[in-house]
């Protein structure tokens, strides 16, 4: 099972916080360090000291990094438009040595758009927008060198494209989907992604939400195994149960309530959990949410204790 270590910079992390975080996990041996794209704090966090921006974040983390692998988790189609955000990617990843992966929604935080004067359509719309933003981006990236991209559709227009720069990973990086939605998600997943990704959700509806994506699969004659399937959940892990509460009680959640929704409790008891989860909903990956970035030993200690006995 692929670890890997997501954060939630909009809650407060300058670029050097989520530095420590990032080499810590590559150090540690994780899969990847993923980062959300959002500008404004949710909870009641001041956010402080503000917002970071997701591709220079990644720009700046692909040049201090060798190894692990870097993205989004995801996008909002609102914050970008489809070309210059095919050409941050691509750049992105030609920095990386093509390590990037790109995932991309259709966006949900309404009080965010009015904080910094981005337009938020209705929910109609802004699928609409992700399906054409998901066209045109992989477009762009797989045109032939020497050959041109054009595109028409009822948002975006592209016309006579050289389509490029060209990113290093061929046909193009990873595309990640995901969400709850039931028949426009699962169809767009089918379509576009490398990997499905559901976020803090039980594993029943996670289950159900994975065979959605397979009868999407099947509808167009494509392998659902072809579709990396990932979870999200936040995690609260210790050496012992002071530990663990202690954790929980630094994020602001109650260690039974972290058991039952996300990644909680001793070493011994999350290798049985993630256990579990790869067998109910076949998950072959999972993003660890850490909400203190601060608790880099938390990040070692899955790395050591956990990860090894995933294996066997």
């Amino acid at each position: 099972m692929d670890l890997r270590i997501f954060i939630e910079p909009q809650q407060g992390a300058s670029y050097d916080d989520q530095l420590r975080v990032a080499t810590t996990a590559e150090a540690a041996g994780y899969d990847a360090f993923f980062r959300s794209d959002h500008f404004l704090a949710m909870g009641g966090a001041s956010g402080e000291p503000g917002p970071t921006d997701s591709w220079l974040t990644i720009a700046g983390l692909a040049r201090e990094t060798s190894r692990i692998r870097l993205g989004t988790l995801v996008n909002s189609a609102t914050f970008r438009l489809p070309g210059p955000l095919a050409i941050a990617v691509a750049q992105a990843d030609q920095m990386s040595g093509g390590r990037v992966e790109l995932g991309l929604g259709a966006g949900w935080f309404e009080a965010e758009h009015a904080a910094y004067g981005i337009p938020f359509p209705d929910v109609r719309e802004r699928f609409d927008r992700l399906t054409e933003q998901l066209e045109i981006v992989t477009g762009l990236w797989s045109t032939p060198p020497g050959e041109r991209y054009s595109f028409a559709g009822q948002h975006y227009t592209v016309t006579d494209s050289p389509a490029l720069p060209k990113p290093v990973q061929r046909p193009h990086p990873p595309v990640i989907v995901g969400g709850h939605g039931k028949k426009r998600t699962p169809e767009l997943a089918a379509r576009f992604a490398a990997e499905f990704n559901v976020g803090f959700s039980p594993m029943d509806v996670v289950a159900a939400q994975f065979a959605r994506v397979d009868a999407a699969c099947h509808a167009i004659g494509r392998d659902p195994a072809e579709v990396v399937r990932s979870v999200a959940l936040v995690i609260a892990v210790g050496r012992d149960d002071a530990e663990v509460a202690r954790r929980a009680g630094a994020i602001g959640r109650e260690v039974d309530e972290l058991r039952a929704n996300g990644i909680a409790g001793t070493t011994a008891e999350v290798v049985d959990r993630l256990g579990e989860w790869r067998e109910k909903t076949g998950i072959t990956r999972i993003y660890l949410q850490l909400l203190d970035l601060t608790d880099l030993d938390q990040v070692e200690l899955i790395a050591s204790d956990v990860a090894p006995q995933l294996d066997r």
